[in-house]
């Protein structure tokens, strides 16, 4: 008789965003975990929290959810704040009150990391953060919070990292789903074959979508407690190459126009993270090539442009 194994539960914050949907999807096809099912929430309102934790204690915790517009974040730093740094402390109180004893993994961004020199490149976890928007500066906060539990609770807490992260289901407004939205739209005939688009002559560090799950769970499995993970691919893109290769996969060829009303100003020229630490304490490692990201993007966009 085949011995049956038993499920860890998970709760999961922010199953509504991007990274969120793709990982509810996800986890049936990953043996061994349960998600607690996602019911009204508020980080700002602890009650809602502890109602949430009702349907039982998990014994992991990933905790995606957060203000992470950087725009809105100059706009209103102190709402940032409260969402970013005061939910995450709501969340890891309510956790304590229910009980919880086990995985807590809090998602901060590479972005912490701030403007860093090209001397610096790959970027590890021993660079010191220098944020330099409110946003950044509300996650280095939360990751401090998280690590100051680590030291007093009997938890196993982590703090991941991530840089550039891509896939299907990314909105428009990023680079390269935008870009695929209209190599889509010039193959139907919909738009001149003219990309607009801003500055194509930076690197970053992309990773699938589906990678940084992966990245994800493996900390919640084999992460050390009061460790902090870059999640990143170690490989620079250039996006002028990424855009080639998009237009190469559809067949066409096209004008790069620069739209002024894209353009922002990028202090930072070359992205390139440095994952080892992950990969050595959890045995991680990316599993989708970069060409797979960009047609899984572009397949994405073809659904998407027949229903607009």
């Amino acid at each position: 008789m085949a011995q049956q194994t038993t499920s860890r539960t998970v709760l999961v914050t922010g199953l509504g965003g991007f990274v969120g949907g793709h990982l509810r999807a996800a986890l049936p096809e990953r043996p061994g975990w349960e998600l607690i099912p996602e019911q009204a929430y508020d980080l700002l309102d602890p009650a809602s929290l502890d109602a949430w934790l009702q349907q039982g204690v998990p014994e992991a915790v990933i905790h995606l959810a957060g203000q992470t517009f950087v725009p809105q974040a100059f706009k209103d730093p102190a709402q940032t704040f409260q969402v970013n740094l005061l939910g995450t402390l709501n969340l890891l109180q309510a956790l304590k009150r229910a009980g919880f004893s086990g995985a807590f993994l809090y998602v901060s961004s590479g972005d912490v990391y701030g403007r860093v020199s090209e001397c610096a490149l790959p970027i590890s976890e021993q660079l010191s953060p220098r944020p330099r928007n409110p946003y950044a500066v509300s996650k280095v906060a939360a990751e401090l919070l998280c690590l100051q539990w680590s030291y007093q609770e009997r938890w196993r807490i982590m703090v991941a990292r991530p840089f550039n992260h891509i896939g299907p289901g990314q909105r428009e407004d990023f680079v390269i789903p935008g870009v695929a939205r209209q190599l889509v739209r010039i193959r139907k005939g919909l738009q001149a074959a003219r990309i607009d688009i801003g500055d194509v002559d930076v690197t970053r560090d992309f990773l699938d979508v589906r990678d940084v799950i992966n990245a994800y769970f493996s900390l919640l499995e084999s992460g050390q407690n009061g460790e902090i993970y870059n999640v990143c691919s170690g490989q620079e893109q250039r996006i002028r190459s990424l855009i080639e290769q998009m237009a190469a996969i559809t067949g066409l060829n096209v004008d790069l126009h620069q739209d002024q009303t894209r353009l922002r100003h990028s202090e930072q020229r070359r992205v390139m993270g440095n994952s080892l630490k992950l990969k050595e304490q959890t045995g991680w490692k990316p599993g989708i090539s970069i060409t797979e990201t960009l047609q899984s993007v572009l397949s994405d966009w073809e659904d998407k442009v027949e229903r607009e």
